[in-house]
């Protein structure tokens, strides 16, 4: 490269903009890991009792089962037959219980700190979103161009996917914990190992699709990740459920944590719908995609190791939704297909973009 071009590239990057972008990311930081700690607060200081609403639901579900299955009363020389109750089986094939009270356990102390937490949360989300920015104006492009920049991208549109959930959907503030611990792991990888500094992109990516196929691709990857996370507890509560059910006794972590999040049904309800409002944008994705490929390689499909595994990660989710609905395939089949398919995701983006080389590869990590 000339010196005549290496001054252009440098005067089209704005250093004091990239400046402020990482100075913005590790405040983001700071502030997430105070929104940790007010996580943690909510749980470990919330009340505990309401806790056990869940074991007392089980057991007076195994009561009913064990009741007659027909009761005959005389009222005045007739005999009447009282249908039993029935009780209700979800679609995840969980028993009918109630929701749990939530992290804070109903209780004023615990929903103090996770008031705090939340707060801490969109102030984090803020800082975040103008590190994002300042990074685009820094380069004056779309801040998705490398690794590094899709990992701070994502993790804003995460926490941003939550905090609208939370607007929508009372009793979501479970979701916050898990949340917040992967944004810091992810947002240390990003800083540390994925770190690139703020540069301009080969030609082939300077089209508007770069703004719509990267941008939906993360959006999907986001929401994705939320129904993961529900996934994933929705098996350790049915766990729980189950052993209850069984006449076992859990530890009192299980007790403490587990009967304060939604019914096993309930998240599995959550994690599918998201699951399956999304799927059609990751279905356009793919389609953008191809569209772009077209356009910038003269072809819309050459099986590049990207274009294989997000159609590898289609056909995991497209398998996992036809399974939710098959009644054979419901529960935890189908949750153990929901994992697999996020793996593909995490695979398509991280295992591809570091060990598999290909005409996506442009700027390494």
């Amino acid at each position: 490269m000339t010196s005549a071009a290496v001054t252009e590239l440098a005067a089209a990057t704005n250093e004091h903009l990239a400046h402020i972008s990482n100075t913005l990311i590790y405040s983001a930081m700071a502030v997430y890991t105070l929104a940790f700690f007010a996580y943690i607060a909510e749980w470990l200081f919330g009340s505990r009792s309401k806790v056990g609403r869940t074991a007392a639901a089980l057991t007076e579900t195994k009561k009913k089962a064990e009741a007659p299955a027909v009761t005959v009363k005389k009222a005045g020389g007739t005999a009447v037959l009282e249908r039993p109750k029935v009780v209700v089986r979800s679609a995840a094939g969980a028993r009918d219980v109630p929701d749990g009270p939530g992290a804070h356990g109903g209780d004023v102390q615990g929903d103090m700190y996770g008031r705090i937490a939340v707060s801490l949360t969109v102030l984090a989300f803020l800082v975040e979103f103008g590190g994002v920015l300042a990074r685009a104006l820094s380069v004056k492009r779309a801040p998705w161009g490398n690794m590094y920049e899709f990992n701070i991208t994502f993790s804003t549109v995460a926490v941003g996917v939550y905090l609208v959930l939370l607007l929508l959907k009372k009793n979501i503030r479970w979701l916050g914990l898990p949340l917040i611990t992967t944004v810091l792991l992810d947002l240390g990888l990003a800083v540390t190992v994925l770190y690139t500094a703020s540069d301009q992109l080969v030609p082939a990516l300077h089209s508007y699709w770069l703004y719509i196929h990267v941008s939906t691709a993360i959006f999907c990857g986001a929401v994705f990740y939320v129904g993961a996370v529900a996934t994933i507890l929705y098996l350790f509560k049915d766990a729980y459920e189950n052993k209850l059910a069984s006449g076992g006794t859990p530890g009192r972590f299980a007790n403490s944590v587990l009967d304060r999040l939604p019914a096993a049904a309930s998240l599995d309800k959550f994690a599918y719908r998201v699951n399956a409002a999304v799927f059609p944008l990751w279905t356009f994705t793919i389609i953008a995609g191809a569209i772009w490929a077209g356009d910038a390689w003269g072809r819309y499909w050459g099986w590049d190791p990207k274009e294989t595994w997000s159609f590898i990660t289609w056909v995991a989710y497209a398998c996992y939704l036809h399974a939710r609905a098959t009644a054979g395939w419901k529960g935890r089949k189908a949750a153990y297909l929901a994992l697999i398919a996020f793996g593909c995701w995490l695979f398509n983006y991280y295992g591809v973009n570091i060990f598999v080389s290909g005409k996506h590869s442009y700027s390494g990590v």
